[in-house]
């Protein structure tokens, strides 16, 4: 029986059998048990290689990170997570110069002050992420947005429906204002030239 530690654009953890194409966490979420018990744990949320330098771990050891499974980059961007420093240092320092550019800070700004400006940004109470609209058009490929309740991918000129194996064929975006999914400084950052990897 699949676990309930993929994560969908809402950032809402789930049990799907599929793996996906990023593993990550966000601090301790079970218990002894395996199951899990809080949404999240600190501000470090991070998105890593599924395989990095041989290492092997027991999912949800208990008192160990919980490990989480993400469909692609975009998907984990959505639920708030930034690229981990140690297995994706390259897509890590992109994404912190692109934050810099988006919000004003140093480029060379502590991983803590990137992460106290994410978890400012994504969450509007714990456990509840903070949403907003935009016109569709306004926004960058990568971004998720919500319509008629599902999550839908931007992305080259049209939108993508978010499924756990995969995305559904393109359609026209709605001419209107969307509720967005991705965190707004992580859409701004991409918008500021951070290029999340897609499963299409």
């Amino acid at each position: 029986m699949p676990r309930r530690n993929r994560v969908t654009p809402y950032s809402e953890l789930v049990a799907y059998p599929e793996r996906g194409s990023l593993m990550g966490n966000r601090g301790v979420l079970h218990d002894e048990h395996g199951r899990i018990v809080r949404f999240s744990r600190g501000r470090r949320w991070i998105a890593c290689l599924t395989e990095f330098r041989g290492r092997r771990r027991a999912p949800m050891t208990p008192g160990r990170y919980t490990e989480l499974f993400f469909l692609d980059e975009a998907t984990a961007l959505a639920a708030g997570h930034r690229p981990c420093h140690e297995c994706r240092r390259a897509d890590a320092l992109r994404f912190r110069e692109a934050w810099a550019r988006a919000t004003g800070a140093d480029p060379t700004s502590s991983l803590e002050a990137l992460d106290r400006s994410l978890d400012e940004d994504r969450l509007e109470a714990p456990g509840r992420m903070r949403r907003w609209t935009a016109g569709a058009h306004e926004l960058p490929d990568g971004t998720m947005v919500e319509m008629g309740g599902e999550a839908y991918l931007i992305w080259d000129g049209g939108v993508r429906g978010w499924r756990p194996g995969g995305y559904t064929l393109a359609r026209r975006p709605p001419s209107g204002r969307v509720r967005v999914l991705t965190p707004r400084v992580i859409c701004a950052a991409i918008a500021a030239g951070y290029e999340p990897a897609v499963a299409l």
